[in-house]
């Protein structure tokens, strides 16, 4: 097992570590659509949903891999009447095969979006 960092990123606020990279999988924990200060970023749903999957994208970079190769994504939205919103812009960041995915509606305070994925790290 290998811890994995991205400066880009928010550092975390807890015991745990951005991702765990284990053989050819990189294990992301979750993101939101914070900057690197920590400071939330984006005034829109739609932005919000952007810099989450950018976060999640620096640090799936820093395993050595990218969401392009997700294939597991948990989305948690502050409310699922976004369910749509989100669904078009993931399109953006994600390419077929989709990966497996869970979304769920949760109570997150101050912003509306978090999402963690599993994404495999191809043979170089």
């Amino acid at each position: 097992m290998r811890s994995v960092r991205s400066t880009e990123v928010p550092a975390p606020g807890g015991p745990y570590s951005q991702a765990i990279v284990v053989g050819d999988l990189a294990f992301l924990a979750g993101q939101g659509p914070f900057g690197a200060d920590g400071k939330r970023v984006g005034e829109t749903f739609a932005d919000q949903v952007r810099a989450t999957f950018e976060n999640l994208e620096a640090v799936a970079r820093a395993g050595g891999s990218s969401l392009h190769h997700a294939v597991r994504l948990g989305a948690y939205l502050r409310s699922l009447d976004d369910f749509p919103v989100f669904n078009e812009i993931a399109r953006e960041y994600l390419s077929e095969p989709y990966p497996a995915r869970t979304t769920v509606e949760v109570a997150l305070r101050g912003f509306d979006i978090e999402l963690d994925a599993v994404v495999a790290i191809p043979m170089v």
